[in-house]
C-alpha cells in the first residue's frame, strides 16, 4: 500500500508531502488544477522516463520518494532481501532524483538501485490504469500475467519455465555435437590413440621412477664397479688396509689398557671401526659379487626411456607428469562417450527427446489451466462492460499457439475487445480508445482482485465519456475493489467521488506571477462542498449541497479523517 508521496522541485511543485489511506482514494479538482501532477510524479517514481522539463524553473534537480507498506512475509519482502535491500520489516522507501542534464538517481531503502531494479520492484507494488500512464495492459507479457494470476497457475509457470531451461541446455548440446560431428569423432580418436600409446609407459609413476634408477646404475656400471674394487681394497684386501691397521691398533692399546683405564674409551672406539670396516668390507664384496656389465639390458632400458621422452615432448610434458597426463585423457574420453559409449548422438538425442517429452507434458498441464479461465475471465469482464457503458461490446481472451516452446509455455495470450456492438474484436491496445481503456481496465481489475500482485490500483479517466448510473456502477466497483487493494483514482464525477473512503481537491491560483497548487484531504463537510461543486459547477447552491450530501450518504463514502482539513501548498 502507499503510505506517503512527496514531492521537491518538480514541474510547478515547490515542496509537497501527502498520506495516503487504505482502501478507495480519490483526486478530484477542476480541470488543469494539477492532479496529473500527482500521476506524473507517480510514473517517475515506478521507473518512467526521466527529463530536465520536469524540474521546476530555478531548481538544480527534482526529489520524489513514496513510502510503502508491505506484507512482512510477502513477494516484496523476499524481493529486498534477495537483492540486499531488506530493511525495517514491512516498510519500503522509493527515491528518485532527476537532476538539469536530465540524469537520474535511485534508491530502494536509502541504497543505490539501477532502473531496472526499481522497475522490477515497483511493478510488484503498483498497477496503473489511465491514457496518460505506461499502460500495462497493453503489453503482451502483463496479459498473460494477468491470465495465469487469474488461473493461480504460478506453480505450473515455474515448472514450465525449468522444464523449459532443461530442455534449452539438451538441444543445445545436441546441436553442438551435430555441427561439429567431425571434429568431435577426430578428437575422440585422438584421445583413444594417445591413451593406448601411454599406458604401456606411464601408468604406473613408481615405474618410472624405477626405471630412471635402473638406468643410472647401468649407464655407471663401470665407474662404479671400479670404485667399490677400489674401496675394497683400500679397506680390507690391499697390502696395507684400513682394517688390518685398526685391529694392530687396537691389539697394542688392548695389551696396556689394564695399566691405564682411561685408555678403555680408545680401545672401544677402535675396536668399533674395525668392526665397521669388516661389514664395510663384507657389504662391497656382495656388491661385487652382484655387479655386471649388461649391455643389452642397458639398450632395453634406454630404450624405454627414450620413448618415454618422446612422448613427453609430443605432449609438452615431462615423462614424470605422463601419469597425470594419461588420467586426464581417460577422463576426457569418457566426457566424449569414448567409455562404452560409441554412439554419442544417439545419447544426446535421447537426452533432447526426453527433456522435452516433459516440457510437453508440462506446458499442457499449463495449458489445461489457463483455457477454462480464460472462458471464466471474458465472460466476468464482458458482463462487467455491459454496466460501464460499453453496451454490446465483448471481451476475449485468445490463445495462440506459439513457433516454438517459451518459458511461458505453448501459446501466446492476446486480450482482444470489441467496445461496440457488431464490431468483430481486435487487439486490446489497439482497439480502445484512453477511456474504455480504462473501463477495461477496472473490469480486469475486478475480475482478478484477489490474483493481483500489486497492492496499490491506480486509475486516470475511468469515468470518461460516461455519467448519470454508469458513474454510480464504476463508484462502487472502485468502492468494492478498495476493500481489497488500496485504489487511487483521478475522477470528475460527483458518483465516483462520493463512494471514496478518503478523498483530495486539488486546485490552483496564481501567487507573485507564479502557479501555484494546493492539495487537501477534505473532511466530511469539505467533501460536501467539493461534490456540490462537481454536481452544480461554479454556482453552488443549497439544493447542490443537500444532494451532494444525500449522494455521501447513499454512496457510504467517507473522509477518513474526522478531523479539520489539512492542507498542503504546491507551489
Amino acid at each position: 500500500m502507499l503510505r506517503a508521496l512527496g514531492i521537491r522541485d518538480f514541474v510547478i511543485v515547490d515542496r509537497l508531502d501527502l498520506e495516503f489511506g487504505a482502501g478507495f482514494n480519490v483526486l478530484t479538482g477542476e480541470t488543469g488544477a494539477g492532479k496529473s501532477i500527482l500521476l506524473d510524479a507517480l510514473d517517475l517514481l515506478l521507473g518512467g522516463r526521466a527529463e530536465s522539463g520536469l524540474i521546476r524553473p530555478g531548481a538544480e534537480r527534482a526529489e520524489l520518494f513514496a513510502e510503502f507498506e508491505c506484507a512482512p512475509d510477502g513477494a516484496v519482502a523476499a524481493w529486498l532481501t534477495t537483492n540486499d535491500y531488506a530493511d525495517a520489516p514491512g516498510e519500503l522507501l522509493v527515491r528518485r532524483v532527476v537532476d538539469t542534464s536530465g540524469r537520474s538517481r535511485a534508491a530502494i531503502n536509502g541504497r543505490p538501485a539501477t532502473l531496472g531494479q526499481l522497475r522490477e520492484l515497483t511493478e510488484q507494488l503498483v498497477d496503473i490504469h489511465g491514457q496518460n500512464a505506461h499502460l500495462m495492459l497493453t503489453r503482451a507479457g502483463a496479459q498473460r500475467a494477468l491470465l495465469d494470476r487469474f488461473a493461480n497457475a504460478s506453480v505450473a509457470l515455474a515448472a514450465v519455465a525449468d522444464a523449459h531451461a532443461t530442455w534449452r541446455e539438451a538441444d543445445a548440446s545436441l546441436k553442438a555435437w551435430l555441427a561439429s560431428a567431425e571434429d568431435w569423432a577426430a578428437r575422440l580418436e585422438t584421445l583413444r590413440h594417445d591413451i593406448a600409446e601411454l599406458e604401456p609407459l606411464a601408468s604406473d609413476p613408481q615405474a618410472i621412477e624405477a626405471l630412471e634408477a635402473e638406468h643410472r646404475r647401468l649407464a655407471h656400471a663401470q665407474g662404479l664397479i671400479e670404485a667399490a674394487q677400489a674401496a675394497l681394497q683400500q679397506v680390507d684386501e690391499g697390502e696395507l688396509n684400513a682394517h688390518d691397521q685398526l685391529a694392530a691398533a687396537a691389539q697394542r692399546i688392548d695389551g696396556v689398557v689394564a695399566l691405564d683405564v682411561r685408555l678403555a674409551e680408545a680401545l672401544a672406539a677402535l675396536q668399533s671401526a674395525e668392526a665397521a670396516a669388516a661389514e664395510a668390507a663384507s657389504d662391497l664384496r656382495r656388491y661385487l659379487d652382484r655387479a655386471d656389465l649388461d649391455p643389452e639390458r642397458l639398450d632395453e632400458v634406454e630404450a624405454r626411456l627414450g620413448e618415454l621422452q618422446r612422448i613427453a615432448r609430443k605432449h609438452r610434458s615431462t615423462p614424470a607428469e605422463l601419469p597425470a597426463l594419461l588420467e586426464t585423457l581417460r577422463a576426457e574420453r569418457a566426457q566424449l562417450g569414448g567409455d562404452g559409449e560409441e554412439d554419442a548422438e544417439a545419447r544426446l538425442r535421447q537426452r533432447a527427446e526426453a527433456a522435452r517429452a516433459s516440457y510437453d507434458r508440462l506446458a499442457e498441464a499449463l495449458r489445461a489451466q489457463r483455457a477454462p479461465a480464460a472462458q471464466r475471465l471474458a465472460e466476468t469482464v464482458t458482463a462487467t462492460m455491459q454496466r460501464l457503458s460499453l453496451s454490446g461490446g465483448r471481451f476475449e481472451v485468445l490463445l495462440q499457439a506459439e513457433p516454438e516452446p517459451t518459458a511461458h509455455g505453448n501459446e501466446r495470450v492476446e486480450f482482444l475487445v470489441s467496445a461496440n456492438a457488431g464490431m468483430p474484436p481486435g487487439p486490446l491496445g489497439r482497439v480502445a480508445s484512453g477511456g474504455e481503456l480504462s473501463r477495461i481496465g477496472l473490469a480486469l481489475s475486478t475480475a482478478g482482485a484477489d490474483s493481483l500482485a500489486a497492492g496499490t490500483l491506480v486509475f486516470d479517466e475511468v469515468d470518461a465519456g460516461i455519467g448519470g448510473g454508469v458513474a454510480e456502477v464504476v463508484g462502487r466497483m472502485l468502492q468494492a475493489l478498495g476493500g481489497r487493494r488500496q485504489v487511487l483514482c483521478v475522477t470528475h464525477l460527483a458518483q465516483v467521488a462520493a463512494c471514496a473512503a478518503t478523498q483530495f481537491r486539488v486546485s490552483k491560483a496564481v501567487r507573485d506571477g507564479l502557479a501555484s497548487s494546493r492539495v487537501e484531504r477534505l473532511d466530511a463537510a469539505a467533501r460536501i462542498d467539493e461534490l456540490a461543486r462537481m454536481i452544480g459547477g461554479v454556482q453552488i447552491t443549497d439544493t447542490t449541497r443537500a444532494h451532494a450530501g444525500e449522494l455521501l450518504e447513499q454512496l457510504g463514502g467517507t473522509s477518513g479523517t474526522g478531523g479539520p482539513r489539512q492542507r498542503v501548498l504546491l507551489s
